[in-house]
């Protein structure tokens, strides 16, 4: 093929994915305007904050009242998960929050991993182990935190899903310099990030050439 044949196909190929991408990102470009909190997943938060004392005063009154039958491994088991999981609710809850309500990935990813690998966990022991002497009280309460649980794990995943995609548009939006009047210079984390700035970290070197 000629040479100059050869860079028009080159040029009329580029230009052909160009508009394409830009089409795509013109049929989606009211969706980055659009705030994607989760709002079953903050629901969710709003009532666990609620439900959380109810189940520690009850989870502390039965392990006192069956705290001298147990094995000494068992008790200090017992006190220590009862411990852990107390201080981990507390910050699990707050990423939660601050992750769902100003769409932050990175707090809304912590509060899923410590929902799935520890949370979780703990409280299948505490539901499923006969050497704790499992009360009947505290299979009621554990099975409630259970579905709170559950359901968290699930919508903070379809979040996460979600607020990635919107980032991902919006990186694309600003290569093609769309996004630049989607929102004031001063936007607020919520809204999205304001054009020149990157989802990904940039080196300060790389400024230097523009």
């Amino acid at each position: 093929m000629h040479p100059v044949c050869f860079t028009s196909f080159s040029v009329c190929v580029s230009v052909m994915k160009s508009l394409i991408l830009m089409s795509v990102c013109c049929f989606l470009f009211p969706v980055v305007n659009e705030q994607v909190s989760n709002l079953p997943l903050q629901m969710l938060l709003y009532f666990n904050l609620f439900y959380f004392p109810c189940w520690w005063f009850s989870a502390v009154v039965m392990l006192d009242i069956k705290f001298h039958h147990l094995a000494g491994y068992y008790q200090a088991l017992l006190i220590t998960g009862l411990v852990l999981v107390t201080i981990i609710e507390v910050i699990r809850l707050y990423l939660g929050y601050v992750g769902n309500l100003e769409e932050k990935v990175p707090e809304l990813a912590a509060f899923w991993l410590l929902s799935f690998t520890f949370q979780l966990p703990v409280l299948l022991f505490f539901m499923t182990d006969e050497g704790i002497l499992i009360l009947p009280l505290e299979r009621g309460i554990h099975l409630v935190y259970l579905l709170f649980l559950l359901a968290q794990i699930l919508t903070s995943f379809m979040a996460l899903r979600t607020m990635t995609q919107k980032l991902t548009l919006l990186f694309y939006l600003r290569q093609f310099g769309r996004a630049e009047n989607l929102h004031p210079r001063a936007m607020s984390p919520i809204h999205g990030l304001p054009y020149h700035c990157s989802v990904l970290p940039v080196s300060s070197s790389t400024h230097s050439f523009h």
